[in-house]
């Protein structure tokens, strides 16, 4: 199977769902932050691995005590995912914070600054 074959597409987002729903609804670890989202998925073509791109809200600290407790939850949520996902074989799943997200509000956040103040700039030149 292709890394990018309509086979693989098709995975990648079953299994994203499916581990979003599990992150969500059946782990009750009180590191996890409740604000935690499955932003991408990409399995392996060979099925043996899988790479969860994980966005959290919050603090530095919560972010990596919410990467640790799905590091520990990995077998629960592996043998979920196998119960859900009818697979061949059921990937190996590699959590990496994405940060993607947060970098996005940031950078709107100081764009609008940024309007605020040339607009607040535009009104004392007028006068």
């Amino acid at each position: 199977m292709r890394k990018n074959s309509i086979k693989n597409t098709r995975i990648n987002g079953e299994v994203l769902k499916e581990l979003s729903n599990i992150i969500r609804g059946e782990i009750k670890d009180p590191r996890i932050n409740p604000m935690t989202s499955v932003v991408a998925v990409e399995v392996a073509p060979d099925l043996k691995s899988c790479k969860a791109y994980i966005s959290v809200l919050g603090d530095e600290e919560s972010q990596l005590n919410t990467i640790a407790g799905l590091k520990s939850a990995e077998g629960f949520i592996r043998m979920k995912l196998a119960k859900s996902v009818n697979l061949r074989n059921t990937p190996e799943i590699k959590f990496i914070l994405d940060q993607s997200i947060e970098y996005g509000v940031n950078m709107s956040k100081m764009i609008d600054e940024v309007n605020k103040n040339i607009k607040h700039d535009d009104g004392k030149d007028a006068e």
